[in-house]
């Protein structure tokens, strides 16, 4: 149980909802934003007592049925509600560290798709394998240090400026930084013991204010991403689907860009795929 997590993530769920978001009179004599903390515990059918020691970080772990209680009471999300109980101890953890290893069938695949820019992610959005194609549209992974081959690191740069551009130029710049720090969220809960995990959470909140102004909202749900334009410094504007496949027995992601047979997109593409002569790496 994280008493400290799970006490900021409640006063943040609590604090963004309105009275009349949940059925209750708005009144006129509130001093700060969100419901109170007794109307929560009214709509969870709990004590107000119990309520205020779990925002405060001292209540012993609540029950299943409690959390289900809150979980309803302050709206969440599914996405959210599963954070919570993850945060309480009572969602099973993920045991030791993530999986960096890819499924030696997943890399071929990887290899094979014609016409698809395709890598492989971390829980920590590393880049654990990419085809020639991938590397054509965003960077050489080749020639980077591991360390360097993390999209979170790209997207909030520890010697970022206010307005700095997203990386590799793309459209959804914004969203993207959102969802990582939706997903590093979530990875800290599932991997409490792997240091790299904590490392990077801790090296993006001291070293990029964005990244920390987010971080303190405590979002976990995220929105899916179903197309992106990369402004390529070759070939200009491509815009792609993108498709993110989850390999849950490694907790990874295999994300797909692609573009319309016969589009312009689809070939800028396969000039691209022109410049792509290196053979697959991980």
């Amino acid at each position: 149980m994280d008493k400290p997590e799970l006490a900021a993530f409640l006063r943040s769920r609590r604090e963004r909802l309105r009275p009349e978001d949940v059925g209750l009179p708005a009144g006129s004599r509130r001093r700060t934003p969100g419901l109170r903390r007794e109307e929560v515990a009214v709509l969870a059918h709990i004590s107000t007592e119990y309520y205020v020691r779990l925002e405060q970080g001292r209540a012993p772990r609540p029950s299943a049925e409690v959390l289900a209680g809150i979980a309803g009471s302050l709206r969440l999300t599914p996405a959210e509600s599963e954070h919570l109980h993850a945060l309480s101890g009572t969602a099973p953890l993920q045991v030791g560290r993530i999986r960096r290893d890819v499924r030696p069938s997943i890399l071929a695949l990887v290899e094979r798709l014609p016409q698809t820019a395709a890598i492989v992610l971390s829980a920590t959005f590393e880049v654990l394998a990419w085809n020639p194609l991938a590397a054509a549209l965003m960077e050489d992974f080749a020639r980077l240090e591991p360390t360097e081959r993390n999209l979170a690191r790209r997207a909030f740069p520890l010697t970022s400026e206010q307005d700095e551009p997203p990386p590799y130029g793309i459209s959804d710049g914004a969203e993207f930084r959102r969802h990582v720090v939706m997903q590093l969220r979530t990875s800290r809960t599932k991997y409490p013991d792997d240091p790299q995990v904590t490392d990077i959470v801790e090296e993006l909140r001291a070293g990029n204010a964005e990244f920390a102004r987010l971080w303190e909202q405590h979002d976990v749900q995220t929105t899916p991403v179903l197309t992106k334009t990369f402004q390529h410094p070759a070939v200009g504007s491509v815009t792609v689907d993108c498709d993110s496949l989850a390999l849950t027995d490694r907790d990874q992601h295999l994300v797909l860009y692609t573009a319309p047979p016969g589009s312009a997109d689809a070939d800028a593409l396969a000039l691209l795929g022109v410049l792509a002569a290196e053979p697959i790496r991980s």
